[in-house]
């Protein structure tokens, strides 16, 4: 699948006046390297369920798993949107990144197959899925769903030299 690459677009407003508009290939980066995202869904009475967890970018989409019960699963089955948050915890270096998207569960076997072999090549033994009945299960019991999550619209903040820079995906 062939990813799509947005031009960035800087927004003056949030940006040094020497800023410049990162790329859509340097943000992919971190996200595909990021050990750690953030996810915030919409609970049903519209209050933000906002949880770490881990997830690998494949095909042009970050993809996150879950107990079909948690709190976040819940959520997403009433209502998909969401954001992803990845960067660092400082005030004057580094750079994040924000994913806002829909996400949509995974249960096809094959596609699975391929999410768990990511994380088992980001991750390690620990997280070690065999995929089967539209479900990732992990070796030590229990079952997880999937989630892929697109990016609609994404934003990247730079600290070093301040930036904010937008991509928007059709």
């Amino acid at each position: 699948m062939t990813e799509q690459e947005p031009p960035g677009v800087l927004d003056a407003r949030y940006s040094a006046p020497d800023a410049t508009a990162a790329d859509w290939a340097q943000a992919r980066e971190r996200l595909s390297q990021a050990e750690l995202y953030w996810l915030t869904t919409v609970r049903p009475d519209g209050r933000p369920h906002v949880t770490p967890l881990i997830g690998v970018w494949l095909d042009g989409a970050l993809h996150v798993c879950t107990g079909a019960h948690e709190q976040k699963a819940r959520n997403i089955a009433a209502d998909p949107r969401c954001a992803v948050t990845t960067g660092t915890n400082t005030l004057n270096s580094g750079y994040d990144v924000v994913v806002e998207g829909v996400a949509r569960r995974v249960v096809d076997d094959a596609e699975l197959a391929r999410i768990a072999a990511a994380y088992h090549d980001k991750y390690g033994e620990d997280w070690s899925f065999t995929a089967r009945d539209g479900q990732l299960h992990h070796a030590g019991g229990g079952a997880a769903v999937a989630f892929r999550i697109a990016p609609e619209t994404a934003y990247g903040f730079g600290k070093s030299t301040p930036s904010h820079t937008r991509w928007t995906f059709t």
